[in-house]
């Protein structure tokens, strides 16, 4: 499934004592509260809409040991993010503050500039420019994040476009390779590729040596083509259960048909992996359709498994080494300014975004 929550941890509070000095890298005693730097955050007090979300100013993190101090150039939305802001499926808040957010700023990835390190950092050095992914934090000024979580970015991409890689790119490598064992030459599906996790299969697939068949609306059929897709299936005008076609792999982002429609769309030998569901409901959301799917497998020599993505610094550099190939390159649908967080979720829920809707927080050198 895609970045449930059990899939991200926070690395760090909002407001924490006084942490490493930036120049000598000790620990300094703990200020007051009226002296301790602030920022800019987007917070929460309660769940709901994003009408709950607000602009204000709030405490600076401070990086623990083994963490960075990044100040956040870009960072972008995800359905985990609304998911996370709306509380629901309702079973999350046991995990993440029953009656509000235990963490108040929302947002997993980021993008930016390392401006302090803590004490056992040893990758990072004060002005590297880093993208990566946590838990929350990062519509905010600055994140603390635990250096395995961040890698450097490469030079040949923006800060808007890196800050759109970590929470999908992790998602899309790790269905194609681990749970969806691509090999060269198999014939793979994308249901829903015109989104922040489908226009990453599609190009990552391609660079594994697949031949991709892109599911998506009439006004992206011209963008799923660009990212490489060898055919595109208008979903508005035909159906790929009824093609002509079966598929070694089907990545499905979206969850919009049966159980039977995949199977039935899959090789004898071929493997389904889900990501999510379209309509996941207020209560238990995506364990039922856990349940179907595991079903779909009994007695089958097809595979049909869900998965949920986990941070790895490994996969992180390979998303950094992809991105300084050209092997992917980020869709960015919208821009909003950090003040303005709350119509980019909102825009996002509304299921239509072309790739990655991004947040600018700063620019390089303000």
């Amino acid at each position: 499934m895609t970045s449930t929550p059990e899939a991200q941890t926070p690395d760090h509070q909002t407001s924490q004592p006084q942490g490493p000095d930036p120049q000598t890298n000790e620990s300094a005693t703990e200020l007051p509260p009226s002296r301790r730097p602030t920022m800019q955050a987007i917070t929460q007090d309660r769940y709901g809409s994003p009408d709950v979300l607000s602009l204000r100013q709030v405490d600076r993190p401070e990086p623990a040991d083994d963490e960075v101090l990044v100040r956040v150039i870009a960072a972008s939305v995800n359905p985990y993010d609304w998911h996370m802001i709306r509380g629901v499926p309702y079973f999350i808040r046991l995990m993440f503050g029953f009656r509000a957010p235990k963490h108040p700023i929302p947002g997993a990835d980021f993008a930016g500039v390392v401006e302090m390190i803590g004490a056992d950092v040893t990758d990072f050095s004060i002005g590297d420019e880093v993208f990566g992914g946590t838990g929350s934090g990062t519509l905010a000024e600055y994140v603390a994040v635990a250096q395995r979580n961040v890698v450097h970015k490469p030079s040949n991409v923006t800060f808007e476009q890196a800050s759109g890689v970590a929470m999908t790119g992790i998602t899309a490598l790790q269905a194609l390779r681990d749970t969806g064992k691509l090999v060269s030459g198999q014939q793979v599906l994308v249901n829903g590729a015109s989104g922040g996790v489908g226009s990453m299969a599609v190009q990552m697939a391609k660079a594994m040596g697949a031949q991709v068949t892109a599911v998506c609306s009439t006004r992206n059929v011209g963008t799923v083509k660009d990212l490489g897709a060898d055919h595109v299936v208008d979903y508005t005008q035909e159906d790929f259960v009824k093609g002509d076609s079966a598929y070694d792999l089907i990545i499905d982002v979206v969850g919009n048909r049966t159980m039977a429609d995949y199977r039935a769309a899959l090789t004898d030998e071929g493997t389904y992996v889900g990501l999510g569901q379209a309509d996941m409901g207020d209560w238990i959301g995506p364990l039922t359709f856990v349940g179907k799917v595991a079903l779909g497998s009994i007695g089958r020599s097809q595979s049909m498994s869900m998965m949920t993505a986990q941070n790895s610094k490994e996969d992180f550099l390979v998303l950094a080494d992809m991105l300084r190939t050209g092997a992917i390159r980020p869709v960015i649908d919208r821009e909003y300014p950090l003040a303005k967080a709350s119509d980019a979720v909102r825009y996002l829920e509304e299921g239509h975004a072309q790739g990655k809707v991004i947040v600018t927080v700063s620019q390089l050198g303000s």
